[in-house]
């Protein structure tokens, strides 16, 4: 495994009296992997009207972890291909189905929810072990996570920098998009795919309560802020690293004593605010 020491060396030069520990600075580096795969994913998010989906898949991670936890096997890996299995689960029964996306997501969401409670409530032991990813918990991160985090960014670049116009096409006119070529159901499947991972890891930043304001929140401002489709991408990215920082760093701070996950979604609904407020200015 690639050692990490020389990154964590130089996050340690930061002026920050938190940043001297090796933990703040694994939470640290996750989070400027996580934070902007999350916000970009959130400007498709936006764009297909998905809100609520995202909302199920993060809620799908509770019984991923129930999964993980009956089974004995690590949460970290039932979590993950739990929600990619929902993710495709929903879009297959929207495309193979005349109900609307909104009935097809409730009842697959309400599903997972349900059996995750089943078995919870089955096993009282379970409640106190899914704590963390209710409220997340960025800070026991380990360097083999971060590894896998930086390969999904990479991943996630090359999905980005080929399929971001295709989705924007799908998003705006799915047979238009179709009659130009564009393979629909690959990059259906492909982004929610995507999307399942990135989620299910968001969970270790802010919990399973806020997984979907770390997606909408940063997308939303940056849609205030670009003038282009191309821009908003890289100005969402901006926020949620900005507002990944600043959450971080505001949740160390001796006289806040604040969950992290909290913090970063409240500096990225602050940077909403400055952004609607600026769009109002802007707009004549």
């Amino acid at each position: 495994m690639p050692d990490l020491s020389a990154l964590y060396d130089l996050l340690g030069l930061l002026p920050l009296e938190c940043m001297k520990l090796r933990f703040m600075q694994q939470a640290l580096l996750a989070l400027l992997l996580l934070a902007p795969m999350a916000a970009t994913l959130g400007v498709e998010v936006i764009a297909f009207r998905m809100a609520f989906f995202s909302d199920a898949i993060g809620h799908s991670a509770f019984t991923g972890v129930a999964l993980g936890l009956l089974l004995g096997i690590d949460p970290r890996l039932t979590m993950p291909a739990f929600g990619v299995l929902t993710g495709l689960t929903i879009m297959a029964l929207r495309r193979g189905s005349p109900l609307s996306a909104d009935t097809v997501i409730g009842i697959v969401f309400s599903g997972s929810i349900a059996f995750g409670l089943a078995v919870v409530g089955r096993f009282n032991g379970l409640a106190r072990s899914m704590q963390q990813f209710l409220y997340g918990d960025i800070l026991t991160i380990s360097d083999k996570e971060i590894l896998f985090l930086a390969l999904l960014l990479a991943v996630l670049i090359i999905f980005q920098t080929f399929g971001y116009n295709r989705l924007l096409a799908v998003a705006l006119h799915p047979a238009m998009a179709r009659a130009h070529g564009v393979r629909v159901a690959f990059w259906q499947y492909c982004f929610v795919s995507l999307l399942a991972l990135v989620v299910t890891f968001s969970v270790w930043a802010v919990g399973i309560l806020l997984v979907t304001a770390l997606l909408i929140v940063p997308a939303a401002a940056a849609r205030n802020f670009a003038r282009t489709a191309g821009g908003m991408l890289w100005w969402a990215a901006l926020i949620g690293l900005v507002s990944a920082f600043a959450g971080l760093t505001l949740s160390a701070w001796e006289h806040s004593s604040a969950p992290c996950g909290a913090m970063i979604i409240l500096v990225a609904c602050a940077v909403f605010a400055l952004s609607h407020a600026y769009a109002r200015l802007r707009t004549p």
